[in-house]
């Protein structure tokens, strides 16, 4: 590390000028290629997938996606009216002749039109009861994120110039939403970049050294950025990846260049030359920088056991962003430090290093008085953190993992507004119906399929069942309506009632099978698959991460504490996202509509960051320890300084890595927003419970037990370090693992 900081420093010029032209090539290669992300999270083999197999073979595939138009009217006559009919009439035809539109259905159409015909389809149903309320299916020739903004816009105007003399409409569906609903805008990163810089300054005092972390984030995250539209060319990558690679790449690059650059800073206060200052600085705390960004790389990549396509193209993304800003911190910013010079001092520091030279900086005020408060009162203090994390962690044991539909849109947007009109028109099961695809052979199997409707329309949770459509290759397909909205768990519980209960006895005695489908039976499919690999992926992740622990500070205690830390960090998150996106704790406020589930895929890739993350606390403080303890032997002492030395740094880098994460909220996209407030929150509780309280309070407690090794283990392990060269070599020898004497005065 301190050759590659030398190198850097000594041809600074020719570093910044690699990186700028490895960002400005990969954003001209993306921006040619152009964007090629996937939306398609349906796991092969499920039920439901077999059921959307069987839809495509007897009907085609359609090619695209389709949304909904909602129009509704109070006044008499409803939408029936004769005037109102003849508009609404004439904008579906407008709609059926639209570039993009393949075609459009209609409660007022009567015929079936002409062969080749665009004219609306009937659609019998999609009238209400009481004549106030109809819609409109329109199906897309193709899938609805690769729709122009300007056929989007088209499709929009045409619909919206219907409404006038008391009808309102409104738009149901991804296209829409995805056009007018998500911001178009940085708005998200602007602010999250505009509170680190703050918190750098208030840090550093100076205007350089504040902005330095920044900027060499940006272009770590920039080019990562575009590497993730690439990476979207050669395998399939989900349509949130960018973000979230973003998300995560704007905290721990931020964090890694602080940590980096309150070294150098320490370096130059100590007198050091600024080529020196940034070479000790690179060799320390960026060999820490290096070893915590492969444990969140190696705790993304633990995805990849899961065997989910979408998934796999989400943590190569995420791992990607993570590598490029560990590798911007080692060398970007050595080249950028070494342009700045002394000016990463403040001047009033610059000032008392000219006037008075260099000095010893012991650790002093709060930091060096809450170690020392924490050592005189570990027992009492750690129970008081494990009851928090605690208190945190039981909505975790509700959680519901399932599809989150419109209806938990914020209050006041089209997509809500649609999904509220047909609910109270038509119940809210018409907008999540249920599709049933049975695979007919024989006499049997068309008598018992003609059966079906009526023993559906019979069970419980059944608002209405459509008529058998027949189709090519012994296929058909009747749509289920339950009579609860699609994220309910009444609905999930019909799924399940229909697979286990009324479908099977329905077949007896026949070959006819049935299957389920639909979206909230695909969710619930997707969840049931997450649910059953979720322990073998989140013993992978924390073998992996011990693993790494234990090489790197050789000791038994060391990663079994942090396994236990990452587990209640992401046990508290999860409750704290349950509170507020299923129970709908303050996602009103946040703009964010009412509580849902958690969608299924969720768990999986918040385990993997929050475990990285939480071992990048763990590996910052208690390297400082452990240097100390190999210069001292002294647990007491060790804990206790190395508390004192890192945690103002590390709360720094938690309150910037917690508002770029709290920022993503602004997105308005519930999926990205769940991600932005869990990481905050467990990033918060990591700095502010575990690494400053918890886990300095256990390892007061178990002494000289902390850094424990067998002999024989110590012997099979290959040997590396994160600590300084010089602590590992010329340090304080090993000591034997020894029982504490009861008052706990450890004497070497």
């Amino acid at each position: 590390m301190a050759a590659l900081a030398r190198w850097c420093v000594a041809h600074r010029l020719a570093t910044v000028l690699l990186w700028l032209l490895t960002l400005g090539g990969a954003a001209a290669a993306a921006a040619v290629a152009g964007p090629a992300y996937s939306d398609d999270y349906e796991v092969p083999g499920t039920e439901s997938g077999r059921a959307a197999a069987l839809l495509t073979e007897a009907f085609g595939s359609g090619g695209g996606e389709g949304d909904t138009v909602v129009w509704h009217r109070e006044a008499a006559g409803g939408v029936l009216a004769a005037p109102v009919e003849h508009r609404l009439t004439a904008m579906l035809e407008r709609l059926a002749a639209l570039p993009g539109v393949a075609s459009v259905t209609s409660p007022y159409a009567t015929a079936p039109p002409d062969q080749g015909s665009r004219t609306p389809l009937p659609a019998p149903g999609t009238l209400s009861a009481d004549g106030r309320t109809g819609y409109a299916q329109v199906a897309f020739d193709r899938p609805a994120g690769e729709l122009t903004p300007d056929q989007v816009r088209a499709y929009v105007a045409t619909a919206r110039a219907a409404a006038g003399d008391g009808v309102r409409v409104e738009f149901g569906g991804t296209a829409v939403a995805a056009a007018n609903e998500v911001p178009s805008s940085h708005t998200a990163e602007l602010v999250g970049v505009g509170v680190a810089a703050v918190v750098l300054y208030l840090a550093f005092g100076s205007l350089g050294a504040s902005v330095l972390p920044i900027a060499t984030a940006l272009v770590g995250v920039g080019t990562a950025y575009a590497g993730i539209g690439l990476l979207g060319h050669l395998m399939p990558v989900a349509d949130f990846a960018p973000m979230l690679g973003v998300l995560i790449g704007l905290g721990v690059g931020i964090d890694y260049a602080l940590f980096i650059v309150t070294r150098h800073r320490a370096g130059l206060r100590r007198g050091l030359p600024v080529g020196e200052a940034v070479r000790e600085a690179v060799a320390t705390t960026g060999r820490a920088v290096v070893f915590a960004g492969a444990t969140v790389c190696l705790a993304l990549l633990g995805m990849l056991v899961l065997r989910l396509g979408f998934l796999n193209g989400v943590a190569l993304a995420a791992a990607l962003t993570v590598v490029l800003t560990v590798a911007a911190s080692v060398t970007l910013l050595p080249a950028l430090l070494s342009y700045l010079g002394v000016r990463a001092l403040s001047r009033r520091e610059r000032a008392r290093l000219a006037a008075h030279g260099p000095r010893p900086e012991p650790a002093t005020g709060f930091a060096a008085r809450w170690a020392g408060f924490v050592e005189r009162r570990p027992k009492l203090l750690g129970a008081l953190a494990a009851v928090v994390m605690l208190v945190l962690a039981l909505p975790a044991a509700a959680l519901h993992l399932g599809t989150s539909d419109q209806g938990s849109s914020p209050a006041g947007s089209t997509a809500r507004s649609a999904y509220d009109l047909l609910a109270a028109g038509f119940g809210p099961g018409v907008n999540g119906p249920l599709t049933l695809a049975a695979e007919v052979d024989g006499a049997d199997d068309r008598v018992a399929l003609s059966r079906l409707p009526l023993i559906l329309g019979a069970t419980d949770g059944v608002a209405s069942v459509g008529p058998v459509a027949h189709g090519g290759g012994g296929r058909a397909v009747l749509t289920v309506v339950p009579d609860s909205a699609p994220q309910s768990r009444a609905t999930s519980e019909l799924v399940q009632r229909l697979r286990t209960e009324v479908l099977p006895a329905a077949q007896e005695g026949t070959s006819l099978r049935v299957h389920v489908g639909g979206v909230t039976a695909g969710y619930d499919d997707f969840a049931q698959v997450i649910i059953g690999k979720l322990p073998l992926f989140t013993a992978v992740v924390v073998a992996l991460g011990c693993l790494l622990l234990l090489l790197a500070f050789r000791s038994v205690g060391i990663p079994l504490k942090a396994a236990l830390m990452n587990i209640a960090a992401v046990a508290a998150a999860f409750g704290v996202v349950v509170a507020v996106f299923q129970w709908g704790w303050g996602s009103g406020l946040l703009g964010l509509g009412r509580g849902g589930p958690i969608e299924p895929f969720l768990p999986v890739i918040m385990v993997s960051v929050l475990f990285g993350l939480s071992m990048d606390y763990q590996v910052f403080l208690v390297s400082r320890m452990y240097e100390e303890w190999l210069e001292t032997g002294d647990n007491r002492r060790a804990v206790r300084v190395g508390l004192a030395e890192t945690s103002r740094v590390i709360n720094s880098a938690a309150v910037i890595m917690i508002a770029v994460f709290l920022a993503f909220v602004l997105t308005g996209d519930r999926v990205i927003a769940m991600f932005g407030v869990g990481l905050a929150a467990a990033v918060a509780l990591d700095a502010f419970v575990l690494r400053t309280l918890l886990v300095p309070a256990l390892m007061h407690l178990l002494g000289r037990a902390n850094w424990w090794l067998p002999r024989w283990l110590d012997r099979l392990l290959p040997r590396i370090s994160i600590e300084t060269p010089a602590a590992r070599d010329g340090g304080h020898a090993k000591i034997p693992w020894q029982r504490a004497s009861d008052d706990e005065q450890l004497v070497p």
